[in-house]
């Protein structure tokens, strides 16, 4: 894409944003990720220290996660595997274009983060909207990862007791309740409260390793099947066409990371948008083949009775499928802190927006300010997270989201960026830009409303 002469739009004065109150309030960097501030003479002189190799690694880092787990019930949902793959297909052209459009507009708007981005491009209330769909959805993120700990660790502790499940069912310290509140405040708590989360940045290679497995375990469960299992029917097309549509919150919320893609551009030695559209290729390939492994090798060992977290699926004195289970509630373990560091950071940047308060002020408040709004988000995101068992209704909320993010801001930032150009005339290429922007803008829209309306209206209300 190239860039023309023309000026992005800011509406920052429109709300007071002192510089001190914007660089305070610079939020989302990824814990793997060191950037360089942001000025004038560092911002496009390749001082990032990411190699394009690196970049990759962070990316697919960023996509892949807990979502995968589930994967094969969205292939049931979606119809079989070819519904299933042709959807991820489908889908897969316009989220690599989303975070090919935010770099570039990363790039013109001389910001380096997301909703930096979305502000500086779209303005004002584009930007508060965008600010408020991140603390949301690292919200519902937060609930779904405490309800992937309580799924797991039933399933561990089925395998260690030995009593019947009628003897052991009233035993107290196996109360799902219990061991999510136990995990919870031990280890979760006492990770959140720090102001920075640099250190996670080590444990986030654990995370990997561990997604890499669960997808071994399951293709290796296909391949191999334990002798116990009976056949199971496979549905080869979707009950109703729209049942489709149900499978693309999950592949939003699977694929979703380009809310920490902008600072990960700009960490690069040469933050170019061709360079970037190679590794973000690279990167969502890598995601797709390791989703696509998991989708279709789950959902062919159970079929439509596969669970919505598909390890519930696999019995649970498994030993693989154990091993697979202690991963993925180490992933969560070591995510948790980070969705709610960028959730927090929101709420940070949202208050220093709107009362101005003074270096002084801040610096006096932060860290009682940090505590409260750390033991608020733990509390209500736990209190959720026992009371919403099926991880299946957090994702098809948060997966609406999901879409705002892949679809709509980037659509409304090329579109914007694009009217902002100054030309005599418009070219045939600047007219499919703008109209590729607009059915960006018009998909999201559609799959946020489909899934949000299917999750209130049969989900939430079931």
């Amino acid at each position: 894409m190239a860039q023309g002469t023309g000026s992005i739009n800011s509406d920052y004065k429109d709300w007071e944003w002192s510089a001190d109150a914007g660089e305070r309030a610079r939020l989302l960097q990824s814990p793997s990720v060191e950037t360089v501030p942001k000025t004038g003479e560092s911002q496009g002189n390749g001082l990032g220290a990411t190699s394009a190799l690196g970049a990759v690694f962070i990316v697919v880092n960023a996509a892949l996660g807990a979502g995968l787990l589930n994967f094969p019930a969205a292939f049931s949902m979606a119809g079989g595997v070819a519904a299933g793959i042709v959807l991820q297909m489908c889908m897969l052209i316009f989220i690599i274009g989303g975070l090919v459009i935010l770099a570039y507009c990363s790039q013109a708007s001389n910001e380096r983060t997301y909703q930096e981005v979305v502000w500086a491009v779209c303005g004002k209330v584009p930007g508060v909207l965008c600010e408020v769909a991140i603390a949301v959805y690292t919200f519902g993120t937060c609930i779904a990862f405490l309800i992937i700990i309580g799924d797991q660790e039933d399933k561990i502790i089925a395998a260690l007791v030995t009593e019947p499940e009628e003897a052991g069912s009233g035993r107290w310290y196996t109360d799902r309740k219990f061991t999510i509140s136990i995990t919870a405040f031990l280890l979760i708590l006492p990770l959140s409260i720090p102001k920075e989360i640099g250190f996670q940045k080590y444990a986030s290679s654990l995370s990997v390793i561990g997604t890499w497995y669960v997808t071994a375990v399951i293709i290796i469960k296909y391949i191999w099947p334990d002798k116990e299992l009976v056949p199971v029917e496979i549905p080869t097309s979707p009950s109703t066409w729209t049942a489709v549509f149900n499978a693309m919150p999950t592949i939003c919320f699977g694929f979703q990371c380009h809310v920490s893609s902008v600072p990960v551009f700009n960490s690069m030695k040469q933050p170019e948008v061709k360079t970037w559209g190679a590794v973000v290729t690279a990167a969502m390939v890598i995601a797709l083949f390791v989703y696509t492994g998991t989708g279709v090798c789950g959902f062919l060992t159970f079929g439509a009775s596969v669970e919505q977290d598909v390890l519930l699926s696999y019995p649970s004195n498994d030993i693989p499928v154990a091993l697979a289970r202690a991963f993925i509630i180490l992933c969560v373990l070591t995510s948790y802190p980070i969705l709610h560091f960028c959730g927090r950071a929101v709420l940070e940047g949202l208050w220093l927006r709107y009362t101005g308060v003074t270096v002084e002020e801040d610096v006096v408040r932060e860290r009682r300010r940090r505590l409260l709004q750390t033991i608020s988000w733990f509390l209500l995101t736990l209190l959720l997270a026992l009371f919403i068992p099926d991880i299946g209704k957090v994702i098809s909320v948060i997966g609406g989201l999901a879409a705002c993010f892949i679809f709509v801001f980037p659509g409304l930032c090329l579109i914007q960026a694009k009217l902002s150009e100054i030309q005599e005339t418009r070219a045939i290429s600047w007219w499919a830009m703008v109209s590729y922007g607009v059915f960006m803008v018009t998909l999201g829209a559609f799959i946020f409303g489909q899934t949000t309306a299917n999750a209130i209206f049969v989900d939430l209300t079931a």
